[in-house]
């Protein structure tokens, strides 16, 4: 019986070389997930463009309470299924979770349960495009994705206090304080953990 790696890595083979020479039409993925606290509040963002550079799409979701790798094969999925609904059937995925890149191509075997399922799909959505090959970036490369993934972390936990038309900024929120002892002591409002904030200092 075959290694499961070696399975793995006969799917993806003929797929993810970066020999193999890519379609004249072809999806690119930038991809990214995250979970503040891992586990904690998870979310995936994912932007997408054609072959010429021209954005197409910009997916993201809040996940609930997950961890970091559960977030990046979420994102992995969501942009395997775009491609299959809207087309063309290749797709180029470009993530910063290397290993996610390394299990995908079955360099690294996958023991957590729950993301072998996780993986499991992929799979089958990857025997379902024409053309697919994936890739590792350092996260400052893979800034709209992270941007995405951040924004639907923010959205599910409660930080965007309000709807936004898409391309307007989001108007920050203002709170009053005080410092004392070199540490900024709020006089109204409530901050979640984790918000960043922008101090203006009124003398």
């Amino acid at each position: 019986m075959p290694h499961p790696a070696q399975t793995n890595r006969s799917l993806f083979s003929n797929r993810d070389s970066p020999h193999d020479n890519a379609p004249e039409h072809y999806l690119i993925a930038h991809s990214d997930g995250g979970a503040r606290g891992n586990p904690g509040p998870a979310g995936y963002g994912v932007a997408i463009e054609d072959e010429s550079g021209r954005k197409v799409a910009e997916l993201s979701e809040y996940l609930g309470h997950q961890t970091n790798n559960f977030a990046e094969y979420q994102g992995l999925i969501a942009a395997l299924e775009y491609a299959i609904q809207h087309g063309p059937k290749a797709l180029k995925l470009i993530s910063d979770s290397e290993l996610l890149v390394r299990q995908v191509k079955g360099i690294y075997k996958v023991k957590n349960p729950t993301l072998q399922d996780l993986h499991a799909r992929a799979k089958e959505l990857i025997a379902q495009l024409d053309w697919f090959s994936i890739g590792h970036a350092l996260r400052e490369h893979n800034r709209d994705a992270d941007r995405l993934a951040n924004a639907a972390m923010d959205k599910g936990t409660g930080r965007v206090a309000r709807a936004t038309v898409p391309g307007t900024p989001v108007q920050p929120e203002e709170f009053n304080g005080i410092v004392r002892n070199g540490v900024v002591e709020l006089l109204n409002g409530k901050l979640l953990e984790g918000t960043q904030v922008q101090v203006r200092v009124r003398k």
